[in-house]
C-alpha cells in the first residue's frame, strides 16, 4: 500500500501555512492480498460436502515435521476419507480466509512455551510449482505433480520475522502421495537445506526484503490422505542474509545455539503451518454444526 504524501492545496502566499511534524511510518504489516479466486456465494449441497471434505482432511492430515497431525489409517473405511477428486477440483473454491486466517494466534507457540501472534501480509496469486520452488525441490516433488501452488505471507507481532506458508495442490493418487511420504521420511528430506521452498516477498511491506539468502528455517510436510503438500520458511524482516539455515525440527529444540534457534524462527515456520491446518480443522467443524 503506497504511503499517503499528498500535499495540501495551495495557499495565500501571505500566510504560509503552519508546518506539521512529520508522521513518522507505522511498522505494522500492511496487507496487499490478492484473492486466489473469486468464491461463489451460493453452492450446491454436493460441492458444499466435498468442500468440508477437503477443508477437513487438510485439518486432521499433516506430517511428522509440524507435529502429530499425520493419522494415516489404513483400515479406515473409504467413505471416512476425502476423494482426491474432489480436492484438485475445490481448492480454488475455499476462501482466502479459511485457507489462510488474517490473524494466527499461536498459544504456546514460541520458545519456552510463549504466546505468538502472527498477521497477514499478502496472499499470492495462485500459480505453478516453478517459481515457488528451487530445482532439486522441483525434482523430487516430480512424481505426484504439482496442480497449483497457494502461499501467503506473515509477520510476527514485532515485525521482525516473517514467514511465507504454503500448500501443493498434485496431481498424484493416494499411492504416490505415500511413496513420496516414505521417501521424505526415509531419506530426510526435509532437512536438506537444499530443498528449501522459495518465500513470499512482497514490496512496500515487512516481507520486501525476504528473499532466498534471507532463509532461516524451515518445514515440509507430504500428506497422505489428500493429494497436498504443506510447507513453510521463515526468516528476518530486516533483510538480513542467513549464512546456515536450519530445518524447524532442529531449530525447536531446546537449547539450540544457531541464529534461527535464538531467534525462534524454527518456532515461527512450525507453528504457522501447524495453525494453519488447525484453523482448516475448525472452520470444517463450525461447517457441519447445524444451524
Amino acid at each position: 500500500m503506497a504511503l499517503d504524501d499528498a500535499r495540501c492545496a495551495a495557499r495565500h502566499p501571505s500566510q504560509p501555512p503552519p508546518q506539521s511534524p512529520p508522521r513518522r511510518p507505522s511498522r505494522a504489516p500492511t496487507e496487499t492480498t490478492t484473492r486466489l479466486r473469486p468464491v461463489r456465494e451460493r453452492r450446491s449441497a454436493r460441492t458444499a460436502g466435498a468442500l468440508v471434505c477437503l477443508v477437513l482432511g487438510l485439518g486432521l492430515i499433516g506430517g511428522a515435521v509440524t507435529g502429530s497431525w499425520l493419522m494415516d489409517d489404513p483400515a479406515a473405511s473409504p467413505a471416512s476419507q476425502p476423494r482426491y477428486a474432489d480436492v484438485r477440483a475445490l481448492w480454488h473454491s475455499v476462501p482466502v480466509d479459511t485457507l489462510f486466517p488474517r490473524t494466527i494466534k499461536g498459544e504456546g507457540a514460541g520458545p519456552g512455551g510463549a504466546d505468538r501472534v502472527w498477521t497477514r501480509v499478502a496472499v499470492a496469486p495462485d500459480g505453478p510449482c516453478t517459481g515457488a520452488f528451487d530445482p532439486l525441490l522441483l525434482k523430487a516433488l516430480r512424481p505426484v505433480g504439482c496442480l497449483r501452488v497457494l502461499r501467503a505471507t506473515y509477520a510476527d507481532a514485532t515485525a521482525s520475522g516473517v514467514t511465507t506458508v504454503g500448500m501443493v495442490v498434485t496431481e498424484a493418487d493416494r499411492d504416490a502421495m505415500t511413496d513420496l511420504y516414505r521417501r521424505f521420511s526415509q531419506e530426510d528430506l526435509d532437512e536438506r537445506a537444499d530443498l528449501m521452498p522459495r518465500t513470499f516477498p512482497v514490496p512496500g511491506t515487512v516481507a520486501a526484503g525476504f528473499g532466498d539468502r534471507q532463509r532461516a528455517s524451515w518445514t515440509v510436510s507430504v500428506l497422505t490422505d489428500v493429494p497436498v503438500v504443506v510447507f513453510a520458511v521463515s526468516g528476518f524482516a530486516d533483510g538480513r542474509p542467513v549464512a546456515e539455515p536450519v530445518p524447524a525440527a532442529e531449530a525447536t529444540v531446546p537449547g539450540g545455539t544457531s541464529a534461527a534457534a535464538q531467534a525462534g524462527l524454527g518456532h515461527e515456520a512450525r507453528g504457522i503451518a501447524d495453525r494453519v491446518e488447525r484453523a482448516l480443522r475448525e472452520s470444517a467443524t463450525s461447517r457441519e454444526r447445524p444451524e
